[in-house]
């Protein structure tokens, strides 16, 4: 086939050989099946941000750093260079992710390296050597779907472990090989520990699964994965050998503002006395 245009400098530095066919389109990316020497791999070619439809995506760079302050600085600002940083930040961030969480134990695709906006990374395959399909596309059986489902919510604190929350799983983010799930599309995965919406994106992500799961396994849509796997998080027990059971319990108990507002006027009350002596310092000098 006709070599996309983002592609042809790989083919260029021999990175890619032969590009031989689409393999699907999403809401941030095109992939390719391409061989790279003897291998068949795949090649991810990022969409730019004005025709990425990725949603909020603001809320997913929250708290993501970046250590040279001019870049920084250009990022803030909205200039083209700055831009330009952002859309580097963002794609940089999956193959980041993609090396953590194998590092923590959870099977995702191999990277191989993301040059000019186009993820190299490994082809992931079925039995019989095709592209493997989506969870979307596979009927599973009651047993297979508590063993998936229970293989996930590991996958799910193993991320968390590693600091990291998805942001966007789902039954199209996870394929299915003959080992089991695979988790893909990571470019929005968020820190944990410093986006504000990680707990919220947790729920959503382990909501997502559960929903699709129980279909085939309707016991499921009664347990509490996100709960107790962000509870552990919280309390500073969450770690990879962790038994998820799903029967957590949120405790919910109401705010005692009577409390809170015996707080508010107390450090009031004390930065006005610090600010009045401030004040009788400065006049006595």
């Amino acid at each position: 086939m006709k070599i996309p245009k983002r592609i042809q400098p790989l083919v260029d530095d021999g990175l890619v050989d032969e590009v031989i066919r689409p393999l699907m389109s999403g809401k941030e990316a095109e992939v390719y099946v391409v061989r790279c020497g003897n291998e068949i791999r795949c090649a991810k070619v990022y969409k730019e941000a004005d025709k990425r439809s990725f949603r909020q995506a603001v809320q997913y760079q929250e708290g993501r750093k970046v250590r040279n302050t001019r870049r920084a600085r250009a990022m803030e600002k909205g200039t083209k260079f700055g831009r330009k940083q952002q859309e580097d930040s963002w794609q940089n961030a999956e193959v980041a992710a993609l090396y953590r969480l194998a590092a923590a134990g959870v099977r995702v695709p191999q990277p191989y390296g993301c040059v000019d906006g186009v993820l190299l990374m490994e082809l992931i395959t079925d039995g019989d050597g095709d592209v493997a399909p989506r969870l979307s596309e596979v009927a599973l059986s009651h047993e297979q779907a508590l063993e998936d489902h229970a293989m996930v919510m590991h996958y799910v604190m193993l991320m968390l472990c590693a600091g990291l929350v998805h942001g966007d799983l789902s039954e199209f983010n996870v394929l299915v090989d003959e080992y089991g799930p695979v988790i893909i599309d990571l470019p929005q995965a968020v820190d944990a520990a410093a986006n504000n919406h990680a707990r919220t994106m947790l729920d959503r992500d382990v909501a997502n699964m559960t929903t699709y799961y129980g279909q085939f396994a309707p016991e499921l849509l009664d347990s509490n994965y996100a709960g107790e796997i962000w509870d552990l998080y919280e309390s500073g027990d969450l770690h990879p050998d962790v038994q998820l059971t799903g029967l957590f319990e949120d405790i919910k108990e109401e705010a005692d503002v009577d409390a809170v507002m015996v707080a508010i006027r107390e450090a009031l009350a004390e930065e006005q006395g610090r600010q009045l002596r401030k004040r009788e310092a400065e006049e006595a000098e």
